[in-house]
């Protein structure tokens, strides 16, 4: 027989895992999402999940995934539920079954700091995938002076000019930062299946990612990952076109080649107040060029500085937060490889990326991406480690009592 304090510790952990995934109870074991659904109930201590046709007062359904969530397990002698897909690769070009439907979303997460006339290209893919079904595009949300100059709204704003055809899948949505963000939204409003549309270089990060979790966090029958197509930085014109290097040109004050980067929906004067507004995020004074070092702002373009900072140890150290550029997610440091990091977030989900691929966490940003007021608060000990990871502080020296005279 378990003891009380087993059950109070079971139930405290179905409770967190619950809080995480924005759910609520019903006061009797029960979990509801954000449409009064009835979705899970606490057994062992976890939670378990049931399909999403299962209404509150209902009898339990006749599956449930197992832990592992890769395949349903059939209950009271009913039919098992067909086993989910693997999550598929796939070019832009729909293959079978992917026709869009009510029941299937297609979306594409990016930084589109700042848009370009490259990123038409995922966007017209991720329509393509999506075969007239639901499109909806997530912008992320994070801002800083390196590497996201433009705050949400400016950037939105100016990719709704840019894209005139996708003005209504643009979303603004100050809770999507990140992917996992995205894909919980989506399973609570009740789609069974999901395409998501990534540039081909980072199709196997969100494949590993998305599939990791399915069941756990969100629940789709299919999951495909698709690519939008390679894209090569060393090519002219759209096919080589990026955020980096619209950066880049900023940075090096060349209006011309930054406006090679703008389709011609936005006109000059436009992209004149778009690139001023770049400069201006990226903290570039006029007539000042050298602000921070290549491998900073454009990372791809000076990875041999970016990786002399890494292996020195001058950045992305142990215990660091860092974020992922591409998912949005944000983790701390716990293993440090020759080019790459493995990161976990305080969700206790695990990520690994390049570390061309992540930026430090903007924790000290004043706006909804920064630390928390509780951990702000001048006396405490969240305080003083928050201050010394701001100011680059190992070690606090105790100097009370230094000139106080021996007795």
């Amino acid at each position: 027989m378990k003891s009380f304090f087993q059950f109070l510790g079971e139930a405290s952990q179905a409770s967190m895992q619950a809080k995480k995934l924005n759910l609520k109870s019903d006061g009797h074991g029960g979990w509801l999402d954000s449409r009064g659904e009835f979705v899970a109930k606490t057994e062992d201590g976890k939670l378990k999940f049931f399909n999403q046709q299962q209404k509150t007062g209902e009898k339990d359904p006749d599956q449930v995934r197992t832990k592992n969530n890769q395949q349903p397990v059939a209950t009271q002698n009913k039919p098992a539920k067909k086993e989910p897909e693997a999550t598929k690769k796939a070019e832009p070009k729909p293959e079978a079954g992917a026709e869009g439907g009510e029941d299937t979303l297609t979306v594409t997460f990016g930084r589109f700091n700042p848009p370009t006339v490259g990123h038409k290209k995922l966007l017209s893919a991720a329509k393509k995938a999506a075969q007239g079904g639901e499109l909806k595009v997530y912008p992320s949300r994070t801002q800083d002076p390196k590497k996201n100059p433009l705050d949400p709204d400016m950037k939105i704003s100016y990719m709704k000019k840019m894209f005139p055809e996708f003005e209504e899948n643009i979303v603004n949505d100050d809770e999507m930062k990140s992917i996992f963000n995205v894909l919980v939204t989506a399973s609570e409003q009740g789609y069974s299946n999901v395409n998501i549309v990534v540039g081909s270089d980072r199709q196997a990060e969100f494949e590993n990612l998305a599939t990791k979790y399915n069941g756990e966090l969100y629940n789709f029958d299919e999951i495909r990952v698709i690519s939008a197509g390679v894209r090569d930085a060393d090519a002219e014109g759209v096919e080589g076109m990026s955020a980096s290097k619209m950066r880049k040109a900023v940075q090096d004050d060349d209006f011309d080649s930054f406006r090679r980067g703008t389709p011609k929906e936005l006109d000059d004067g436009d992209t004149q107040a778009l690139f001023d507004a770049v400069r201006t995020g990226m903290k570039i004074k006029a007539k000042k060029k050298e602000v921070a070092e290549m491998w900073e702002i454009a990372p791809r373009y000076d990875q041999g500085g970016l990786r002399n900072q890494y292996v020195q140890g001058l950045i992305y150290r142990m215990g660091d937060i860092v974020e992922s550029l591409h998912t949005g997610l944000i983790g701390e440091i716990v293993r440090r490889g020759t080019n790459h990091l493995i990161c976990v977030t305080k969700e206790n989900v695990m990520f690994k990326s390049w570390i061309r691929d992540v930026m430090e966490a903007v924790v000290n940003y004043p706006g909804k991406d920064g630390v928390s007021a509780d951990q702000r608060e001048v006396g405490t000990d969240s305080y003083r480690k928050y201050a010394m990871r701001m100011t680059g502080t190992k070690e606090i020296k105790n100097f009370i009592n230094k000139y106080k005279k021996n007795k």
